[in-house]
């Protein structure tokens, strides 16, 4: 039997979203500009980096690299709840799109994350379509601990929360 990805990788991108959704539309808006350490992004900066990884699907299935030396990184301005959430929603469906459209050989194709001539990583596509997921949850994880140290309550992501289960 062979196993279909695109299918397996839609399931998961919509499952993710559903918790990605709660944990964004908890973002206190009065907080934007803070962050834990000195290290860490701003809040606004973090929760505007969750919203745009979804179209690292569409970038991984339509291009074969990124050069940060040719392409530097710079975030869409987002002031609000309401802008976050809708550019959340827009690189979601993009994302989707895109991987509705394509097909399984895309998957295999290498794709390079670089900066001129320093490599961070060559994989294939369906290496960095899995890459920007696990990103989403790392960088979601990291927004529930600013949350939490922002007393804000923590919606459940693959169950109840503590705020919910008491």
């Amino acid at each position: 039997m062979s196993m279909q990805i695109i299918p397996l990788l839609l399931k998961e991108m919509d499952q993710e979203a559903q918790t990605t959704r709660k944990m964004l539309s908890r973002v206190p808006v009065d907080k934007y500009d803070w962050k834990p350490h000195a290290k860490n992004m701003t809040l606004k900066q973090l929760v505007t980096h969750i919203g745009e990884l979804p179209g690292w699907v569409s970038m991984a299935l339509n291009t074969t690299e990124l050069d940060f030396a040719i392409s530097p990184y710079t975030q869409v301005p987002i002031e609000n709840n309401e802008e976050l959430m809708g550019y959340f929603e827009r690189t979601l469906a993009n994302g989707k799109a895109e991987l509705e459209k394509a097909n399984e050989q895309q998957l295999e194709e290498m794709w390079t994350l670089r900066n001129g001539d320093q490599i961070y990583v060559t994989c294939t596509k369906y290496e960095m379509i899995r890459t920007s997921y696990a990103q989403i949850i790392h960088h979601r994880a990291q927004l529930g601990m600013y949350l939490r140290l922002l007393d804000v309550a923590i919606p459940g992501s693959y169950g109840p929360s503590a705020d919910e289960s008491f």
